[in-house]
């Protein structure tokens, strides 16, 4: 058996597990590696670490860094706002990038962001989301059509300003939205291959575009989610979305890899 270093954080609760692919060691390890079989071992709750997800943090020419994020299901996602926050505090924090503004590569594309950091420690981070994609939708729920909105963040979206919970398409993320006022959401969402967690980022992000999409609010809300708060702004249609949140570190340590787990 083999064992690698992990780090545990998370981002208003949106929790999962980081691997530094930095270190030559462990990168060779986890290229020999069932890496949906490890996300989904590592995520349980119960039997495993606990998370969300599985994100590896690796090096690129391209970009400061890349994150590979793998869902609690083993299924890899394109884009994770509150994971890629993370991983810019990681990296600032151990000293990989000392830069305070920062690219990382996603599936999605290359995200640009903004760190706010005092006395060495990362407190909040500024995410260019990119440009969304937005379009009407009708989902048939028996007899009944019910409206709502696509928003595609990088990953696919679907927004509901309905208190129902239909069934929906696979791969899709959910979002549910209560508008309190013209600047202030809550939102809850299910994200494909984890089910409800406490927070999404590209789904506030979502969500809030929807609202301003529709005039239900400003252009700069605060996205309240079960785990805590999200500012998210969006200047005009053809802009990208900019979303504000904290990052924090959990805990770290080292996991066993099972000898079934490299090839």
């Amino acid at each position: 058996m083999k064992t690698i270093p992990f780090i545990k954080m998370h981002g208003l609760g949106n929790d999962y597990v980081y691997i530094d692919c930095f270190s030559k060691e462990t990168a060779a390890i986890i290229a020999k590696t069932d890496l949906p079989e490890l996300a989904r071992r590592v995520s349980d709750r119960h039997f495993g670490i606990g998370s969300d997800g599985l994100v590896l943090i690796r090096p690129i020419q391209l970009a400061d860094a890349q994150m590979r994020i793998f869902n609690a299901d083993g299924s890899e996602a394109e884009m994770c706002g509150n994971a890629i926050r993370c991983v810019a505090k990681y990296l600032y924090e151990c000293g990989l990038r000392k830069n305070l503004q920062m690219e990382i590569a996603t599936l999605a594309g290359i995200r640009t962001l903004n760190l706010q950091a005092v006395n060495g420690i990362v407190e909040q981070v500024t995410v260019n989301m990119g440009v969304p994609s937005i379009k009407p939708e009708v989902l048939q729920c028996g007899a009944d059509p019910i409206g709502y909105t696509s928003v595609n963040m990088g990953n696919p979206h679907a927004v509901f300003f309905h208190d129902s919970v239909p069934q929906l398409p696979e791969n899709t993320n959910i979002e549910f939205v209560r508008v309190r006022n013209n600047t202030e959401l809550d939102v809850r969402v299910i994200e494909r291959g984890s089910g409800e967690t406490l927070a999404c980022g590209t789904g506030a992000c979502a969500a809030a575009v929807a609202a301003m999409h529709h005039g239900l609010t400003e252009r700069n809300v605060t996205v309240h989610l079960p785990g805590g708060d999200l500012q998210i702004q969006w200047k005009s249609d053809r802009y990208p979305v900019l979303m504000t949140g904290p990052a924090t570190y959990v805990y770290s340590g080292m996991y066993l890899m099972e000898d079934d787990l490299c090839k």
